[in-house]
C-alpha cells in the first residue's frame, strides 16, 4: 500500500510523511484574525486542516494541533506591515474595546467551525496571551544580529539575514524580486530597507493595544506571534505548518526567517521551523480571491440563513463542508449557487447510501451461500482504494468519488433478502465499517439534512411507505400506488421503480 505522501510547499514536491518523533506529530496552523465574522474562505482553511488532523489521527498518530487566534499586530497593509491594527480599527468603528471585538469574533468563529463539525485544536493560543514569549524571541533575534532598534521599534534585517540564509525559499522569490514587490509608503523611512518587517512597533499615545518592552511601550508585529507560539508549544522544529496560500508571503516567509534567526547558528535539521509546509488554495468569486479586503465575501451565517443577495437559498453546514471537501485542498474552488446545489444533492445521495449501509450492518446476520465474487471483490478492495486516495496528499476529492462509486453496490445489497445476501459477512462488515468511518471520522460528515431531521429517520419512514406501496401494487391498485408516488415527490422524495425494486432519493431544494 502507498505510504502517506504530502505536498511540501518548501520543496515543491510530494514527500513521504515521516514525523520527526513518530508516532507524535506537531502541527501548527495559522488561525483567523478576529475582527469580523468568518466567511467561506476561513472555512476552506479550517476544513482543509481539520481533514489533515482527522486523517493523521485515523492512521494512529498522536497529533498536537495548535491553531492560533490573532488579536493584535495584524495591520491593514499585510505586505508592507503598515497602517492601523485591524482589531483596533474595528473597535474604533464599533466604539468597543479591542478585546471585546476579539472575544466576540472568536466566539463567532468557533461557533461556525463547530457547526461545520471541525474538531477543536489541541491548543488555541491567543497572540495577546503570549506577549512575554514574543519579547523574549525578539531579544534573541537582536542578540544574534538579525534585527535593529529605531525610535522604539524593532525591525528584522532582511538583507543581513539573506547573507546567511536564503530569504524567499518558501515563496520562490529572491531578494531582488521581493524588493520589487514593495512600494514606497509613508512612515517607512525609519527602516533601513523597505523589505524589513516589524518585530515590535512603537505605540503612539492614542494606540489602545500596547505593552511595556525593553524598547519602550508598543505592540508586537504580526509575524513574530506565530514563531513565538509555535516554538512555545511544539519546539524549535516540528512536523507540519499549515495555512492559506495567501499567507505564504510575507507571513510564512517571515516566520521561517525569524525561526532561523532565533536559533542561529542552526544545523540543517533545525532550519525552516517546520519539516512540511502545507497551503490550502483559495475560494474564488468570478476568479478573484474571496476576502474582506476585496469586499466580495459571504459570511458563514449568511450561507446558513440564505440572507445575502448572491445566494439563491440557504445552505446547511454539512452542504458547505461537502462542497469544500469535493475539491482537493490545493486546488482553487469557485463559489457558485450551482456548485452548492450540486453539493447539496450529492451530499444527500451519499448520506442516503451511508444510512442504508448502516441499517444493513445492524440487521445482517450473515449468509455465505451463493455469493457474488465480483461484488465481494468490489467491496473487499475498498479499504486499499480509500487509503490510496487519502495517502495521495489528503485527496478528499478522490475519496468522495470512490465512495460514490460504491453506492450502486450498496443499493444492490439493500434490495436483496437476507437469505440471498450475496457477500461473505466478514467482507461486508469490513467494508461497512470502513465506509462509515471514512464518511464520519475522516471526512467529518454528519448524516443530517441540516433541517434538524436526521436522514436515518427519513429513511425508516420512507421504507415503511414504500413497503405499503409495494403491497398496493401487488394488489394492482395502481391509482393508490401513483398517489403515494405523487405525495412523496411533493414532500421532496423522488422514487424510481427498477427491476430489482424501488429506489428513493431526496430531491435538491
Amino acid at each position: 500500500m502507498q505510504r502517506l505522501q504530502i505536498f511540501n510547499t518548501l520543496t515543491r514536491t510530494k514527500e513521504n510523511f515521516e514525523p520527526i518523533n513518530s508516532p507524535f506529530v506537531g502541527m501548527y496552523v495559522c488561525g483567523p484574525t478576529v475582527y469580523g465574522d468568518p466567511h467561506l474562505g476561513h472555512a476552506r482553511s479550517a476544513l482543509s486542516f481539520d481533514l489533515v488532523f482527522r486523517y493523521l489521527t485515523f492512521l494512529g498518530y498522536k497529533v498536537r494541533y495548535v491553531r492560533n487566534i490573532t488579536d493584535v499586530g495584524h495591520l491593514t497593509d499585510d505586505v508592507a506591515g503598515t497602517g492601523e491594527d485591524k482589531l483596533q480599527k474595528k473597535a474604533r468603528l464599533e466604539q468597543l474595546e479591542p478585546m471585546e471585538i476579539a472575544q466576540l469574533y472568536t466566539l463567532h468563529y468557533n461557533r461556525d467551525m463547530a457547526l461545520l463539525n471541525t474538531l477543536s485544536p489541541s491548543i488555541e493560543p491567543r497572540a495577546t496571551g503570549h506577549i512575554p514569549e514574543q519579547i523574549e524571541a525578539i531579544e534573541k533575534i537582536l542578540e544574534n544580529g538579525f534585527a535593529y532598534v529605531i525610535n522604539g521599534s524593532v525591525y528584522f534585517d532582511v538583507k543581513k539575514y539573506n547573507d546567511s540564509y536564503p530569504y524567499g525559499k518558501l515563496s520562490g522569490r529572491n531578494l531582488e524580486e521581493t524588493l520589487e514587490g514593495y512600494r514606497e509608503l509613508d512612515g517607512q523611512e525609519e527602516k533601513r530597507s523597505k523589505e524589513d518587517f516589524a518585530l515590535w512597533k512603537n505605540a503612539s499615545p492614542e494606540h489602545l493595544m500596547k505593552w511595556n518592552s525593553p524598547w519602550g511601550v508598543g505592540f508586537p508585529g504580526w509575524h513574530i506571534e506565530c514563531t513565538a507560539m509555535s516554538t512555545r508549544y511544539l519546539g524549535q522544529k516540528y512536523d507540519i505548518h499549515g495555512g492559506g496560500l495567501d499567507l505564504m508571503f510575507p507571513h510564512h516567509e517571515a516566520e521561517i526567517a525569524q525561526s532561523n534567526a532565533l536559533s542561529h547558528p542552526c544545523d540543517v535539521s533545525h532550519q525552516d521551523e517546520a519539516k512540511y509546509w502545507l497551503h490550502n488554495n483559495m475560494i474564488t468569486v468570478n476568479g478573484q480571491k474571496m476576502g474582506k479586503s476585496l469586499n466580495n465575501f459571504i459570511n458563514l451565517d449568511e450561507f446558513f440563513s440564505g440572507n445575502h443577495p448572491a445566494l439563491d437559498k440557504s445552505y446547511a453546514p454539512m452542504t458547505i463542508r461537502f462542497f469544500i471537501l469535493q475539491a482537493h485542498y490545493r486546488s482553487t474552488l469557485d463559489f457558485s449557487n450551482e456548485g452548492l446545489l450540486a453539493a447539496e444533492k450529492g451530499f444527500a445521495r451519499l448520506t442516503e447510501a451511508r444510512n442504508k449501509l448502516n441499517e444493513l450492518k445492524n440487521s445482517f446476520s450473515g449468509n455465505d451461500l451463493n455469493t457474488n465474487s465480483d461484488l465481494e471483490k468490489e467491496l473487499d478492495g475498498f479499504g486499499v482504494e480509500a487509503a490510496e486516495c487519502m495517502n495521495d496528499d489528503f485527496n478528499s476529492a478522490k475519496l468522495i468519488a470512490l465512495m460514490f462509486g460504491k453506492i450502486s453496490a450498496i443499493h444492490t445489497l439493500s434490495r436483496q433478502p437476507e437469505m440471498h445476501f450475496q457477500v461473505n459477512r466478514d467482507i461486508f462488515v469490513r467494508f461497512a465499517d470502513l465506509f462509515l468511518s471514512y464518511y464520519s471520522d475522516v471526512l467529518g460528515l454528519l448524516p443530517d439534512t441540516g433541517s434538524g431531521v436526521a436522514l436515518e429517520k427519513i429513511s425508516a419512514l420512507v421504507d415503511i411507505v414504500l413497503e405499503w406501496r409495494a403491497e398496493v401494487k401487488k394488489n394492482k391498485d395502481f391509482a393508490t400506488s401513483d398517489l403515494i408516488r405523487n405525495k412523496l415527490e411533493e414532500a421532496g422524495i423522488n422514487i424510481k421503480d427498477t427491476r430489482e425494486g424501488t429506489e428513493w432519493s431526496l430531491a435538491s431544494q
